[in-house]
């Protein structure tokens, strides 16, 4: 049907030179002229290429409007309603039976300012024998005309009352332009290569470019809220003087993920609920050899003060290959690199063999105090849920020097923590195989209301220092932070599931700051 309104505008047009009025069009398929509202939105839409509009304001009538059109105004019916003088007066809730509440308040008002009632008595009764409904009048003009003859001040006072509403009706007036054509060809948008090759280039019509146009947004790149954290963190870390660790291995053996941070062989930790182990290849490379035998000694028999966990020491269990649980992995490598220098080895990748060429003296027993730290993926077999996923980022950093204490780790911890910008901070009691004494880290969620781990600390074992040749008053201070529920706090994000995975908001990535709670 378009199509056949848009020839039938340009048929038209083509005889009568000028189309003066689109309500006298007849469009295709319908019957009678094209009066209605909808009707010119229909021809709108076919001349919106070709076209110049004028537009006019008409008035319409309310319901109200439509009541008195129908029965006469409020105070019309009033007046209508009462006795002439000199008979028995009309009492005002004989009034409101007769004409309805509504028309009994708005008509005695008005009635009583045009002099057409007056009062007697407790009652009402006509002042005058004959009337003229100008209300009525006026809006049977409207209703046929959409205006009044009597000016705008009238139409003001309509509208006042609340009779008649304006509403914007709209026809069209269209001229030739200078490339008028009866044809209702597109013009092209495109030079193709088709048309450079049959020449039909020089019979189209192009559409005009508006070069004055803003073309659409470019959208850049934007750093996700975790990378925006854990930028912030290294940063925090650097500031304080740490290194970062390399994490690249994602696989660890079981030695280096648990034997060497003296956590049983028989840990709950270990079981396939709740680590992912390879199939293919299944076991790693040994370690160490006699790094290897002291771990394993100390694990079935004890030493160092130990008694051990007195159980058979499995070799297949230390050589399975699994996705790490944690980064505490890497940072016992590096600690065991570390304490290379206390053991009178040189290892390849020692932290300090460039800084620190060797003991220069009996009394140098070789330890250099370190301060360490990495942010990478960790792999647990979880349940997801609101605040657990089965792979995140953990953020672990690790001190070394000598005598150490708890109280320096918990004033780490709340300076660091401060540095993020959190200060509601708990610590509270925990066990781990590898350190003690231990704490858990909780942070106060303001959206969740409650307070949520965030992470883990302590100071680790002798039976996990010693083995690595560490001399006995060197302790090592460990934490490790979940580096997704910071970012949810920061964030105000209350399911770790919408800040990653198919359910993050690619818009919300866009559009966060990097902000302070």
């Amino acid at each position: 049907m378009a199509e056949q309104l848009q020839q039938l505008i340009l048929d038209t047009l083509d005889a009568q030179l000028t189309l003066p009025d689109t309500r006298a069009l007849k469009i295709p398929g319908q019957s009678g002229l094209a009066s209605s509202h909808d009707a010119q939105i229909t021809i709108l839409g076919a001349l919106n290429s070709l076209l110049s509009r004028e537009a006019i304001s008409s008035h319409v009538l309310t319901p109200e409007g439509v009541q008195i059109v129908r029965e006469g105004s409020h105070e019309a019916r009033v007046w209508a309603a009462l006795p002439e003088r000199g008979n028995a007066p009309l009492g005002v809730q004989d009034l409101k039976k007769s004409v309805g509440d509504e028309a009994a308040k708005v008509g005695q008002g008005r009635a009583f300012k045009s002099g057409w009632i007056a009062k007697e008595g407790n009652g009402f009764v006509k002042a005058v024998s004959n009337i003229t409904d100008t209300t009525q009048i006026e809006l049977r003009e409207v209703e046929s005309s959409g205006t009044l003859a009597a000016g705008e001040k009238a139409l003001a006072e309509l509208r006042k009352r609340k009779l008649i509403i304006q509403r914007k009706g709209q026809w069209f007036t269209v001229d030739k332009g200078a490339n008028f054509s009866t044809s209702i060809a597109k013009p092209e948008t495109d030079l193709t290569v088709d048309m450079l090759t049959s020449g039909s280039w020089k019979k189209s019509t192009f559409k005009k470019y508006n070069f004055d146009a803003d073309g659409i947004p470019t959208s850049g790149g934007a750093l996700h809220p975790i990378l925006k954290v854990r930028e912030e963190i290294r940063s925090i870390f650097l500031e304080m003087g740490f290194e970062e660790m390399p994490t690249g291995t994602f696989v660890e053996s079981g030695f280096w993920c648990f034997d060497a941070l003296f956590v049983p062989q028989l840990h709950p930790a270990r079981e396939l609920q709740d680590t992912f182990y390879l199939s293919d290849p299944s076991m790693s490379l040994p370690p160490p050899s006699d790094y290897y035998e002291r771990v394993a000694r100390v694990h079935e028999h004890g030493g160092y003060g130990s008694i051990g966990y007195r159980t058979p020491w499995s070799h297949e269990e230390s050589h399975k290959l699994l996705l790490r649980t944690h980064t505490t992995a890497s940072s016992a490598a590096m600690l065991y690199k570390l304490a290379a220098k206390c053991r009178g080895e040189d290892i390849d990748g020692d932290l300090y063999a460039k800084a620190q060429p060797g003991a220069t003296n009996a009394n140098d027993d070789g330890f250099r105090p370190a301060k360490l730290f990495s942010i990478d993926r960790v792999f647990r077999n979880e349940t997801m849920d609101a605040t657990h996923l089965a792979e995140f980022h953990q953020v672990e950093g690790v001190v070394a020097d000598r005598n150490l204490t708890l109280a320096d780790l918990i004033g780490f911890m709340r300076t660091f923590f401060l540095k993020m910008g959190m200060k509601n901070l708990r610590f509270k009691p925990a066990y781990n195989p590898y350190t003690e004494p231990s704490l858990e880290i909780f942070a106060w969620h303001p959206l969740l209301e409650k307070w949520v781990e965030i992470g883990n600390s302590g100071m680790f074992r002798p039976e996990m220092l010693a083995p690595m040749g560490f001399p006995p008053d060197v302790r090592v201070h460990g934490w490790g932070i979940g580096l997704e529920r910071p970012t949810m706090i920061r964030y105000g994000i209350n399911n770790i599931r919408t800040l990653v995975g198919h359910k993050t908001s690619i818009e919300n990535v866009e559009n966060s700051p990097a902000v302070m709670f």
